[in-house]
C-alpha cells in the first residue's frame, strides 16, 4: 500500500462518505495519485484500485476490481531469450471507486501477490468446477467435476483419502471447447463440517506431465424445512467479521499473520467467517478448508456513501423521522445512483462472476453475499441470477434484501434482542435469520453476547451472526517525540474521516485478543452449564455434528483462600448435540465452611490442526453455596474510639487507625493505620465514569447532556454522635450535582468509626430536580493511595476485566497482582475500562505489611455480603475522559493509586453501533441505599 511506503498524501479512513467528489462514473483527475512501479511478474491478485500493464513498452489492458484477480495474455508481447519489461500504472481513484467505498482504510497500490503463470502445450487445462451431492440419506455421495480444456485430451480423475490412498478413480475425452463431465459415486465419504473438516485429495492428468490437484470436502449446503442446513443439520453460525488488514502494513498481509488469525478464531470456538466487505487473500480459503470454517465469502461492492447524498436532501420534516424510517427514504433513494441504475448492471453482475470463479472450489465456502450497505436494486437481483444459474450448490445471503424475496435468509445488523425474538416467534417466516454483523466490539465491549447464543439455541429459526468486527484497523505510527501508538481517521490528515470508528474488533490492533474476544470465547463454548440443583448439575452438548467424545473433563475447588485439588470426572459418551446429560459432583467437592465453586475444565483429548492435546475449549464454574459472611476486624484491648475537633476537621482515633475528616468538604482526607498514610486523594461518594464508545451515543450522551462530568459534591451538615459500643457515627447531609443544571443526588452518608480499626461508609441517595439523567454510570467511592501500594488481592471475578453484562469469561476465585499497571486493560482509545465485578473482598497492600481491605454488605442484612465492583489505576476519571490517544493519558499519569469502589456499576451493551445494554444491566437513577466497611 503506497501510502505506508511513504508515497501519497497518508491513508483515508472513512466509513461512509466518499473520500472524493461525488459525480460517478467519472472519477477525480486532479488528486489522483498513480504509483510507477518497478517491473513485477504477472497474475495480479489484487491492485487498488485500477490499473494499466505494458509488456515490454505495448499497452496489454487496463482492469479495475480492486479484490478480484486479474490475469493478462502476454504471450505475443514477450521476447524470448533477453530481458522483458513488465510496467504497471496504478490508479488510486476509479470509477470502480464508487462501489468500493467499505468501511475500512482506503489506501492504494498492488496488495497481493503477483505470479507468472506458464502453460507448456497447446492442450492444458482451463478451469475446472467440483460438486458432492449426497443422497436423501446423506450416506453415500456423487463427487461431480467438469473440466474445461485449451484443445482436446484425456483427463484421467483420481480421488485419495487423507491417507493417500485411492478412492475412485475415472477417464474422459473431450476438447475443441466441450466440457469433460465426471460423475464418480463414493460409497460412505466422510463428511466436511467445521467441526470435521475432512479433506480429500483430486488430482486431474492430462497426459504424463501437466497435473493439477485440489482438496475436496464431502459436504452438502441447502435451504430445507426453512433452514440453513449442511449434509441435513442445521448449524449455528458462531461467526467473526474479517478485514484484510495488518498494523504496519495496511492490506498487505503476511501469511503467517492471517494463519495466526484462524488459529485464534479456532481457539476461542469461533467456526464462521465473513470476508468483509470482499474477498479475501486466496490462501484464506485453503486455511479455512484445512482448520474448519463456514465461510460468507463478500463481493467486492459497497456504495454507502450516496446514503449521505440522500440523506441532504431531506426536507426538515423527513429528518425528524425516527431513524429506521428516514433510512427507508433515503435507502430507496441512494439506490439509483449505482445498484439499481440499469447502467452499472455489468459491473455488478462483474463482481459476483469473479468472486464465484475464484473461490468455487473451496467446501468452507458455503453462502456467497451480495456485498454490503449497497442498498437494493435491479443489479442486486441480477447478481443473484447469475450464481444461480452457475453454481446452485450454495446459498445467497444480502442483507438489504430485508424480506429474503430473493436470497436464501433473512440478514439483519444490530438487532434488538425483541426484534430477533419476534421473528423467530412469527409463523409467517419461511427462511432464516442470521445477523451478518452484532455485538458491536468497539472499545470496553461488548456485553450481552451471551443473550443473543442463548436466543440462537433456543429458536431454530435463529442462525447466529458474525460479530463486528474481528480486529481493530488501526495503523502503528509515532508522534513527534518517537511514542507509538496506533492512528485512526483524522491522525493522518485526512479529511473527511470517522475518527476512531475503525478501532472495533475482538482484537486490537496488533491482533492481540482483548475482553470483547474472551467474552466470545465464552458464549461460544461446546459446553453448557443449564442448572445445579444438590449434588448434581446438568449440561448441553452445543456442538453441530459432533459428541463429546472428544474431550475430557478436570474438575477442581475454588474458594476464597484458592484453588484447591481435584481429579478427572467422566463425560457421558455419546452425548449427542444439543442434548443434556446430568452428572454428579465429586463428594469431595462438596464444602460447607464457606462459598465454594466447583469448576471443571473440559479438553481436547487429541491434537487437532489447530492445537495440541489438553488445550481448553469450554471451562464452567458451579456454585455449591450462598456468600459467605461478612468479615470485620476484632477491637484489641480498645473499648472506645476518640474524636477530636477543630475549625475545619475532625480527627477520629479507633486501633490502628487515625482517621481526618474534612468538615469543609466532608472527605476522609488521611487514614493513618500504624503511622503509615493511606489516603493520597480523599475518599469521597463518586458516580461518573469516562464514557465508552460503546456509552457515546446513547447513555453516554445523557450523561454528557446531564454534565454528569462536571459533577462534584457538596456538604450541607453534619451531625456527630458518640454510641454505647465504642463505636463513633458522623452523619454526613450531601449533594451530588453538576455545574450549569440543578438536579442532584440528594446523599445521607454515615461514617461509623470502630475500636477495631475499620471504617462503616453507609450511603443513601435520592435523584431529585429536573433533567435528571435516565441512569448513572457507577454509585460507590473514589479514593488515593500512596504509590506504594502495588499488590492487589481479590475474590472474586478475574483476572481480567468485567463488567455485570460482559463477566462471564472471567471465573470466580483468588486472585493476585503485583503491580497496579498489570490490572490495566489499555484501550486504544481512552475510555473507561479495567472494572472488575462480582467481587466479594478487595485488599491493596504496601509490600511492608500495610494494607486496605473492602468488602461491602447488605443494608439490610449487615452481615451478609454485597458483591461489588473495584477498578485501581493510575489515571483519573477526568484525564481518562479528555484523553484521544494512550500517548496523552499516559502523560497525565499519577503517581498515586486511585481505587474505585462500587456498589452498583452500569453495563456496556453495544451501543456504538447497536443496543445499548439490556434494562436489567442498566443501572437507572432512582433511589439507592449501600454499605461498604474498609478496615
Amino acid at each position: 500500500m503506497w501510502q505506508l511506503q511513504g508515497f501519497g498524501k497518508g491513508p483515508v479512513y472513512t466509513n461512509v462518505a466518499f473520500p472524493i467528489f461525488v459525480d460517478p462514473p467519472h472519477a477525480p483527475f486532479d488528486d489522483n495519485e498513480t504509483l510507477r512501479t518497478r517491473p513485477v511478474r504477472l497474475r495480479f491478485e489484487g491492485v487498488d484500485s485500477a490499473y494499466h500493464v505494458w509488456v515490454n513498452g505495448t499497452l496489454v489492458r487496463y482492469h479495475q476490481g480492486s479484490r478480484n484477480p486479474a490475469e493478462f495474455a502476454i504471450t505475443d508481447y514477450v521476447k524470448g531469450g533477453g530481458d522483458n519489461v513488465l510496467a504497471v500504472r496504478v490508479y488510486q481513484y476509479c470509477d470502480g471507486t464508487y462501489i468500493e467505498d467499505q468501511d475500512q482504510w482506503r489506501m492504494s497500490g498492488i496488495f497481493r501477490d503477483v505470479f507468472l503463470l506458464g502453460f507448456p502445450k497447446a492442450t492444458h487445462f482451463q478451469d475446472f468446477s467440483v460438486q458432492t451431492i449426497f443422497d436423501d440419506a446423506y450416506e453415500n455421495a456423487k463427487l461431480e467435476v467438469q473440466v474445461e480444456l485449451e484443445g482436446k485430451g484425456t483427463v484421467s480423475l483420481k480421488l485419495y483419502d487423507a491417507d493417500r490412498k485411492q478412492v475412485v478413480e475415472d477417464t474422459c475425452t473431450a476438447g475443441n471447447g466441450d466440457a469433460l463431465k465426471f460423475s464418480v459415486p463414493v460409497s460412505s465419504p466422510h463428511k466436511w463440517t467445521a467441526e470435521t473438516p475432512y479433506l480429500y485429495y483430486l488430482t486431474l492428468s492430462l497426459g504424463d506431465d501437466q497435473v493439477v490437484t485440489h482438496r475436496v470436502g464431502f459436504r452438502q449446503v441447502e435451504l430445507k424445512d426453512g433452514l440453513i442446513k449442511v449434509n441435513g443439520k442445521r448449524i449455528v453460525i458462531k461467526g467473526a467479521n474479517r478485514h484484510e488488514h495488518h498494523p504496519v502494513h495496511g492490506r498487505t498481509v503476511p501469511y503467517e499473520f492471517m494463519k495466526q488469525d484462524l488459529l485464534l478464531m479456532k481457539t476461542h470456538n469461533i467456526n464462521a467467517i465473513r470476508s468483509c466487505h470482499q474477498p479475501s487473500d486466496p490462501r484464506l480459503y485453503d486455511l479455512a478448508d484445512e482448520m474448519g470454517f463456514w465461510v460468507m465469502d463478500e463481493a467486492d461492492l459497497e456504495c454507502h456513501g450516496f446514503e449521505t447524498i440522500a440523506d441532504a436532501t431531506l426536507s426538515p420534516a423527513e429528518r425528524d423521522m425516527p431513524f429506521f424510517k428516514r433510512q427507508q427514504l433515503t435507502k430507496k433513494s441512494a439506490a439509483l445512483w449505482t445498484s439499481d441504475n440499469p447502467e452499472w448492471h455489468e459491473a455488478y453482475v462483474d463482481r459476483a462472476v469473479q468472486l464465484v470463479y475464484r473461490d468455487k472450489l473451496h467446501p468452507s465456502v458455503i453462502m456467497w453475499s451480495l456485498g454490503n450497505e449497497a442498498f437494493y436494486g435491479r443489479n442486486h437481483v441480477a447478481m443473484a441470477d447469475w450464481i444461480r444459474s452457475y453454481d446452485p450448490t450454495r446459498l445467497i445471503h444480502y442483507e438489504p434484501d430485508l424480506d429474503a424475496e430473493v436470497m436464501d435468509m433473512h440478514s439483519r445488523m444490530y438487532p434488538y434482542m425483541e426484534t430477533i425474538v419476534s421473528f423467530a416467534e412469527d409463523a409467517s417466516k419461511t427462511k432464516p435469520l442470521v445477523l451478518c454483523e452484532y455485538i458491536h466490539a468497539m472499545g470496553t465491549g461488548p456485553g450481552n453476547i451471551k443473550e443473543y447464543m442463548d436466543a440462537f439455541y433456543k429458536y431454530p429459526a435463529l442462525q447466529g451472526g458474525w460479530v463486528w468486527e474481528w480486529a481493530s484497523q488501526g495503523l502503528l505510527t509515532k508522534t513527534k517525540d518517537g511514542k507509538e501508538y496506533y492512528g485512526y481517521g483524522g491522525d493522518f490528515g485526512d479529511a473527511p474521516n470517522d475518527g476512531d470508528f475503525v478501532m472495533d474488533g475482538v482484537l486490537d490492533s496488533d491482533h492481540k485478543p482483548n475482553s470483547g474476544l474472551v467474552e466470545y470465547k465464552k458464549a461460544l463454548e461446546p459446553v453448557q452449564l443449564v442448572s445445579s440443583l444438590g449434588k448434581t448439575f446438568t449440561i448441553i452438548n452445543r456442538y453441530d455434528f459432533t459428541t463429546l467424545d472428544g474431550l475430557a473433563c478436570h474438575w477442581s475447588t475454588v474458594t476464597e483462600t484458592g484453588k484447591g485439588t481435584g481429579g478427572s470426572l467422566d463425560i457421558p459418551q455419546g452425548l449427542q448435540p444439543g442434548s443434556t446429560a446430568e452428572m454428579t459432583m465429586p463428594e469431595a467437592a462438596i464444602s460447607k465452611d464457606s462459598e465454594t465453586v466447583l469448576e471443571l475444565s473440559f479438553t481436547l483429548r487429541e491434537d487437532t490442526t489447530w492445537s495440541e492435546a489438553g488445550f481448553e475449549v469450554a471451562c464452567i464454574q458451579v456454585p455449591l453455596g450462598g456468600l459467605s459472611a461478612l468479615k470485620k476486624p476484632e477491637a484489641q484491648n480498645e473499648v472506645r474510639v476518640s474524636i477530636e475537633k477543630t475549625t475545619s476537621s475532625v480527627k477520629v482515633s479507633g486501633g490502628r487507625s487515625v482517621w481526618t475528616l474534612s468538615l469543609s468538604s466532608g472527605a476522609i482526607s488521611s487514614w493513618k493505620k500504624d503511622n503509615v498514610e493511606l489516603i493520597a486523594q480523599p475518599l469521597l461518594p463518586s458516580f461518573f465514569r469516562a464514557p465508552t464508545d460503546n456509552d457515546f451515543p446513547q447513555d453516554g450522551k445523557d450523561w454528557l447532556d446531564r454534565k454528569l462530568q462536571f459533577g462534584s459534591v457538596h456538604t450541607r451538615g453534619i451531625e456527630f454522635k458518640e454510641n454505647e459500643d465504642g463505636t463513633a457515627n458522623i452523619t454526613l447531609s450531601q449533594k451530588f450535582g453538576p455545574k450549569v443544571l440543578s438536579w442532584s443526588l440528594d446523599l445521607s452518608t454515615t461514617l461509623t468509626f470502630s475500636p477495631s480499626g475499620s471504617l462503616d461508609f453507609h450511603v443513601t441517595g435520592n435523584p431529585v430536580g429536573q433533567a435528571l439523567p435516565k441512569t448513572l454510570p457507577r454509585i460507590g467511592v473514589t479514593l488515593g493511595l500512596p504509590a506504594a501500594f502495588q499488590t492487589t488481592e481479590w475474590f472474586g471475578r478475574g483476572p481480567s476485566e468485567s463488567y455485570r453484562d460482559m463477566k462471564l469469561s472471567q471465573p470466580v476465585g483468588l486472585h493476585t497482582v503485583s503491580q497496579i499497571s498489570d490490572l490495566w486493560a489499555a484501550p486504544e482509545f481512552p475510555q473507561d475500562c479495567s472494572n472488575r465485578t462480582d467481587t466479594r473482598w478487595f485488599k491493596i497492600s504496601n509490600g511492608e505489611g500495610t494494607g486496605l481491605t473492602a468488602q461491602f454488605y447488605k443494608p439490610s442484612d449487615k452481615e451478609q455480603r454485597h458483591l461489588f465492583d473495584f477498578m485501581a489505576s493510575h489515571y483519573d476519571v477526568k484525564d481518562i475522559f479528555e484523553s484521544k490517544h494512550p500517548y496523552e493519558l499516559e502523560g497525565k499519569k499519577k503517581e498515586h493509586v486511585i481505587l474505585r469502589l462500587d456498589a452498583e456499576h452500569h453495563g456496556l451493551g453495544t451501543g456504538s453501533c447497536g443496543p445499548k445494554t439490556l434494562d436489567e444491566y442498566a443501572l437507572k437513577a432512582a433511589p439507592f441505599e449501600f454499605g461498604l466497611v474498609l478496615y
